[in-house]
């Protein structure tokens, strides 16, 4: 079941998903806490988490799957969204500093794909960051959640997949202890879930976040095949695909 970019909308304009975007913000601003001078690009879903870096990235784009669709994003300026195949980033090779990976690996096998070409895009020195439902947490068995749509992993399956990719998984963590309820009382103690789950309960976090840096193998080249070279450009979303007044 695949999440669309409208669903994935509502759910952030709820309190639940403002509560999950804090949450995963200050987890995703601890690993990447400077981002000033560097080529930021988000994939999947990711414009709720991309805001912090409006302003500090050299230059930032949000890429949605077609099979997702889009909304326009920030609604303030110029549209930085952009549609695309995620087998196929309308991107150059080791262009990108940092990638964010969220809302996307919906399908068996995606991951595979989406980790193909986040190893062509990515500079030497660059950082892929992934944001995924665990699999032994409730997020995952819950579909009353987009995290609770499409494949979960376990870390040991995603650090495996990475190495089979030529990534080095630099660090693993876990968050959303809290249970996918939309109750207030739930929410507004979301920090104290966070805190105890994180020390006691932390196999059962909703999500889990690995970075990981690029292998390059010494005298090793990087191959770019005629297709890659003929990758069409970034797409652009319309401007409104979805009307707001409200800030993501």
């Amino acid at each position: 079941m695949h999440n669309s970019a409208i669903d994935l909308k509502e759910f952030y304009g709820t309190l639940q998903g403002k509560v999950v975007r804090r949450i995963l913000r200050q987890h995703i601003r601890v690993l990447w806490p400077d981002v000033k001078g560097l080529r930021v690009v988000g994939l999947g879903y990711a414009t709720p988490y991309l805001r912090p870096f409006l302003g500090e990235a050299e230059r930032l784009v949000a890429l949605m799957p077609m099979r997702q669709g889009a909304v326009f994003w920030p609604p303030e300026s110029d549209g930085l969204v952009g549609l695309c195949d995620e087998e196929e980033l309308p991107i150059e090779a080791n262009s990108v500093d940092r990638l964010l990976v969220i809302h996307t690996l919906d399908n068996p096998g995606g991951m595979d794909a989406v980790l193909q070409e986040a190893w062509r895009v990515l500079a030497g020195q660059g950082r892929l960051l992934l944001v995924v439902p665990n699999r032994s947490g409730i997020w995952a068995r819950m579909d009353n959640t987009p995290f609770g749509r499409g494949t979960p992993y376990s870390i040991g399956q995603m650090r495996q997949s990475l190495k089979e990719h030529m990534f080095v998984p630099e660090s693993a963590e876990r968050a959303l202890f809290f249970p996918p309820a939309a109750s207030r009382l739930v929410l507004t103690t979301s920090g104290a879930w966070e805190k105890v789950g994180g020390a006691l309960f932390n196999a059962f976090g909703g999500v889990n976040i690995v970075e990981a840096s690029k292998q390059l193998y010494a005298g090793m080249a990087v191959g770019v095949t005629a297709a890659a070279k003929a990758r069409k450009r970034f797409m652009p979303a319309p401007k409104p695909v979805v009307s707001s007044n409200r800030r993501d």
